[in-house]
């Protein structure tokens, strides 16, 4: 054995082979002995040699590919066994919608954009595993969420720093939303305040601003497409002018609230209508609230369709969808004043269904004021129309009576 390079035994009798090759294949035993003696040879071992992963087809460093369209990845290994390769989409614990075929390739069919992000293949077999990533870059999408917001609070004032998300293949602007935290009823998005951000910028001074009262501040990426998600909603609070001689304090460190959004939102057709269901947030610091449900219909904004949903909940029926029209639905969650990161979205057509009537209560229908003054205008002409029909009944009755007259007074003369 010391013959033999990069070959030794270790105080425990072990052996230590620095470089498995053809030299170390056979079959061993032990034999354990002391100043009196042996009690025979161990059972013998064999060693095999047998080659970890080694890829033979790698996938490009990066993909870009529009919204929709089909995309395939290649991605091959081969050792001894020969390895199983799987695929995963790096940070998402969720299902990915791809697939993979029977030469280990992943395949998009159809591209959509929660699969942009990095990817990552892995051959595994008895020896070892080795792993490769790639970034996939889905194009013509709204724009992804902005990431890292900071807040530091300053005199009367914050200044909000962020690093933007992909883009969607289109330039983006940014906005900042806030609002103060104070103790009432959620009420959607109406309370928040939107300042847009110089283009190129990446941060925002908010100023005047109320002392010691805390703020609620997120971050908003927008292109020609639309708006893309909010970001996770930091809070901070403001600093005021010092009242004594005491140095001031340090400034109040970024508290971040823990609101995930409602989880694996998902539609299913009824014959009483669309029913939503989803699974609570995975995390969240204060008890929920309730839940605001929002819809798009085609390309138009999202507009919130219910937002005193219980938090109990975790289904609700949409009856009455436009036929032929298609829809997208999405829920946020409320914790107090705190309002969650927008859920997934789920696509809903109505194309060819017979189940859903021609008129909604959804916000397609005429407006109030509107509707309100066509049933006036109806009411107001016929009443016209009855008028009309009783003014000419009494002038024909006038009419007849004169006639009458003239014919009795001829018949009087001699």
């Amino acid at each position: 054995i010391f013959q033999l390079p990069g070959w030794s035994t270790r105080p425990d009798g072990s052996i230590v082979i620095a470089m498995g090759n053809d030299d170390a294949l056979g079959v061993y035993t032990c034999t354990p002995y002391n100043s009196y003696g042996t009690a025979g040879e161990s059972l013998p071992t064999r060693v095999l040699l047998k080659d970890p992963p080694a890829f033979t087809v790698r996938p490009k460093e990066e993909y870009f590919q529009e919204v929709g369209r089909e995309l395939v990845i290649p991605c091959a290994a081969h050792g001894d066994p020969p390895p199983t390769v799987t695929w995963l989409k790096v940070g998402s614990m969720g299902k990915s919608g791809a697939q993979v075929d029977a030469n280990s390739s992943l395949i998009f069919r159809p591209l959509i954009k929660e699969q942009h992000g990095v990817w990552e293949c892995t051959a595994t077999n008895l020896v070892a595993s080795v792993s490769t990533t790639t970034s996939v870059h889905v194009l013509g999408t709204s724009p992804h969420a902005v990431t890292n917001v900071s807040v530091l609070p300053l005199l009367l004032a914050a200044n909000i720093s962020w690093e933007p998300g992909f883009d969607g293949g289109y330039f983006q602007r940014f906005s900042v939303w806030y609002t103060p935290l104070v103790k009432h009823p959620p009420r959607a998005h109406h309370d928040w305040v939107s300042l847009s951000v110089p283009v190129g910028a990446q941060h925002l001074l908010v100023e005047n601003l109320q002392p010691d009262l805390s703020y609620q501040f997120s971050v908003l990426a927008q292109n020609k497409l639309g708006s893309g998600p909010f970001s996770q909603i930091v809070t901070s609070v403001p600093r005021g002018f010092p009242v004594t001689t005491v140095p001031p304090e340090p400034p109040a460190m970024t508290m971040r609230i823990f609101l995930s959004p409602p989880q694996a939102l998902t539609a299913n057709e009824t014959a009483r209508g669309v029913l939503l269901q989803w699974e609570p947030p995975a995390q969240f610091s204060v008890a929920l609230s309730g839940y605001a449900l929002e819809l798009r219909q085609g390309k138009g904004g999202w507009e919130v369709l219910d937002r005193s949903i219980p938090s109990t909940k975790t289904q609700v029926l949409v009856p009455g969808l436009i036929k032929d029209a298609f829809y997208e639905f999405r829920l946020v969650a409320f914790a107090g004043s705190y309002i969650s990161d927008p859920s997934n979205t789920v696509n809903v057509s109505t194309a060819g269904m017979e189940v859903y009537p021609s008129r909604t209560q959804l916000p397609e229908l005429l407006p109030q004021p509107v509707l309100a003054g066509v049933i006036g205008g109806i009411c107001f002409l016929s009443v016209a129309i009855i008028f009309s029909t009783m003014a000419a009944c009494i002038m024909n009755r006038r009419r007849a009576a004169r006639i009458q007259k003239r014919r009795q007074g001829r018949s009087l003369l001699p």
